[in-house]
């Protein structure tokens, strides 16, 4: 449903939601500076640091454990013995989604879940349906495969067509799954996630706003690369943090494509991502040797200043400059909704 800029407004004075420069009745966002903008409250513990997730409270592993490549490895024990591993040495985001590896990489993270390992992770997965009924059986065979009675974050998956907002908010969309699951406690928090174009996120966020709706997460690349070229830093991040919702930041390393252009190191990669607002910086761990790699990046991150954040931009800016390294972007690769469609309903 549509809504005057004076309802939006008097929303926003009830529910918190900060307005200026987020939407109008017209669906135009103004961009917000993303300069300068303050990181969530974190904590060291043991090799982790821990960050505040939005308004939710929750504290998150300033570096999550990436749900699509935690089913790479061919054998399941491996899978396993890696989510356990880092469990262990303090990251507590484990990132999934219905669609990983046909359901692949949710039924190694129950099975990894078990022996008291649940109680120290903050569960996230996510669903493609966008209508109602789709959506509610994606979630129950989640729940199942996860072998848990509650997913901490559910989120709507590939948020990457200007259609899919209004889908989900439409009567009878998934929103009303989602919002039914979070009520009967099968879901606490709710976010979506897209790797598209920025101006998508926006209109997910004004249709929310629209329905009287405000995210607790929102999920999307954040690397290197992205500043120079449909910026999801510059023109969604600020939006988030002035609206404190959670900053879940992906794709920091583009799927490896990013360090092909020979102008960035992983951990570079990494310290760039974790030096923006985000809660936690999901990223791909298929072996021990990367996950030691993610515990480097975390020793070593110090905030860095605004000399560093230019002099690894400006090396990155020619490169950058036409979305070649972000093929998530630019072409349909990475679209797994693109090519099942019926995934949808």
């Amino acid at each position: 449903m549509d809504i005057s800029r004076r309802d939006l407004l008097k929303f926003a004075s009830t529910s918190g939601l900060v307005v200026t420069g987020l939407a109008t009745s017209e669906g135009i966002f103004k961009q917000v500076s993303a300069q300068n903008q303050p990181t969530p409250t974190q904590t060291k513990s043991g090799e982790m640091i821990y960050r505040t997730l939005g308004r939710t409270g929750e504290k998150v592993s300033v570096i999550g454990l990436g749900g699509h490549h935690i089913g790479r490895p061919k054998d399941e024990q491996e899978g396993i013995r890696l989510i356990r591993a880092a469990i262990d040495r303090g990251i507590n985001f484990m990132d999934n989604s219905w669609d990983y590896h046909n359901g692949g990489s949710e039924i190694r993270m129950g099975k990894a879940l078990q022996d008291g390992y649940r109680e120290k992770a903050f569960l996230m997965t996510k669903i493609d349906g966008r209508t109602k009924e789709a959506a509610t059986k994606q979630i129950d065979e989640s729940l199942r495969r996860l072998q848990s009675d509650r997913i901490d974050l559910l989120q709507h998956h590939e948020i990457i067509r200007m259609e899919d907002p209004d889908r989900i908010f439409a009567p009878g969309g998934a929103m009303e799954a989602v919002v039914a699951a979070q009520k009967a406690g099968k879901i606490r928090y709710i976010g979506f996630t897209g790797h598209k174009d920025p101006l998508v996120h926006l209109r997910m966020l004004e249709v929310a706003a629209q329905n009287n709706f405000r995210f607790d997460t929102v999920q999307m690349p954040l690397n290197v690369m992205d500043a120079h070229f449909r910026s999801f830093e510059k023109q969604v991040l600020p939006l988030l943090v002035k609206n404190q919702i959670g900053v879940l930041g992906m794709k920091s390393m583009g799927d490896q494509n990013i360090l092909k252009s020979n102008t960035v190191k992983p951990i570079e990669c990494l310290h760039y991502a974790m030096n923006l607002p985000t809660s936690t910086v999901i990223t791909g761990i298929e072996s021990i040797e990367i996950l030691n790699q993610a515990f480097e990046a975390v020793r070593t991150f110090k905030p860095m200043s605004q000399e560093q954040v230019s002099a690894l931009l400006n090396r990155t800016r020619q490169p950058a400059a036409k979305g070649q390294y972000e093929l998530f972007k630019t072409t349909n690769q990475f679209d797994s909704t693109a090519k099942n469609p019926q995934w949808l309903g």
